[in-house]
C-alpha cells in the first residue's frame, strides 16, 4: 500500500472517528468550562458559612461522660464546647456518627426542627429566610445530599438547601442552586447521570479512546499535509 493511499485511508478513519467522538469531546469541553466558572469553595457554599466563634468554658465546668461498658465503637475525637448557651460534649466515632452529651453526662437526643432552624440561622448567611423544612431518614435522603445519615433539610428562599445532622447538630452540607447545576454538569462530564460518582465505566473509557485516536490521526494528517504543501511550493 502506497503512502498516499495510506494517508487517504487515515483521512477516512479520522472523519468517522470525528463523527463518533466529536459530540462527547464537545460535551467534555463545555461541561469543563461550566465547572470552572466559579471557585469550588463557592460551589460548595463555603462562602455562605458564618465563622463560628468558640466560647471558652468556665473554669469551674465539670464534665462527666461515660460510654456503655460494652461499647466497642472506635472513637475518632471528643470535643466540648458551648452550643447555644449549653455545654455540649460530642463524641465522634470512626464511622462518622456521633453522640452528644450534656455537662452532667446525660445523652442529648436528636435535634428538633426548631433547633435545626436555629443552627442554620446562626451559621449560614441568610439562614433566617427559610422557605421550608423537612426531615429525612438515612435510607431516604435527597439526591443532592447522598449521604446515609438522618438529616434536617432547611430550604432557604433563594433555593439553597442546608442539611443539618439530626444527631450531630452540625451543618453537614450546603447545596446552592449553582451546586445542583454543577452536579448535573459533572454527571454529564463523566457520563453518569444516575449516581454521578462512577468515573470509570466502559462507555466513558470507549469514547475517551475514540477521542485519543481521532486526535492522533488528526496530528498525523496535519503534519503530512503541511509537508506536502512545502514540497509543492518548492
Amino acid at each position: 500500500m502506497g503512502q498516499q493511499q495510506m494517508m487517504r485511508r487515515f483521512a477516512k478513519w479520522h472523519i468517522w472517528l470525528a463523527w463518533l467522538a466529536g459530540v462527547p469531546i464537545l460535551m467534555w469541553t463545555v461541561t469543563g468550562l461550566i465547572m470552572v466558572i466559579k471557585p469550588i469553595e463557592e460551589v460548595r457554599g463555603n462562602h455562605l458559612r458564618n465563622a463560628v466563634t468558640e466560647r471558652a468554658l468556665p473554669s469551674d465546668t465539670e464534665i462527666s461522660v461515660a460510654l456503655p461498658a460494652d461499647s466497642t465503637r472506635p472513637v475518632r475525637s471528643v470535643t466540648t464546647q458551648i452550643e447555644r448557651g449549653e455545654t455540649v460534649t460530642r463524641i465522634t466515632y470512626m464511622d462518622g456518627a456521633s453522640d452528644r452529651f450534656r455537662a452532667d453526662g446525660s445523652e442529648m437526643g436528636p435535634i428538633s426542627e426548631v433547633e435545626a432552624r436555629m443552627i442554620v440561622a446562626e451559621r449560614i448567611k441568610g439562614g433566617d429566610r427559610v422557605a421550608d423544612t423537612a426531615r429525612y431518614d438515612a435510607d431516604n435522603v435527597p439526591f443532592d445530599f447522598r449521604r446515609e445519615m438522618p438529616v434536617w433539610q432547611v430550604a432557604l428562599t433563594d433555593g439553597t438547601h442546608v442539611y443539618v445532622g439530626e444527631y450531630t447538630g452540625e451543618i453537614e452540607a450546603v447545596r446552592t442552586q449553582w451546586w445542583r447545576t454543577f452536579d448535573f454538569v459533572w454527571g454529564l462530564h463523566i457520563m453518569d447521570l444516575q449516581t454521578r460518582e462512577d468515573t470509570s465505566h466502559p462507555i466513558l473509557i470507549l469514547f475517551a479512546i475514540l477521542g485519543v485516536l481521532a486526535s492522533l490521526l488528526g496530528f498525523v494528517l496535519m503534519f503530512r499535509r503541511r509537508k506536502a504543501r512545502k514540497v509543492k511550493a518548492a
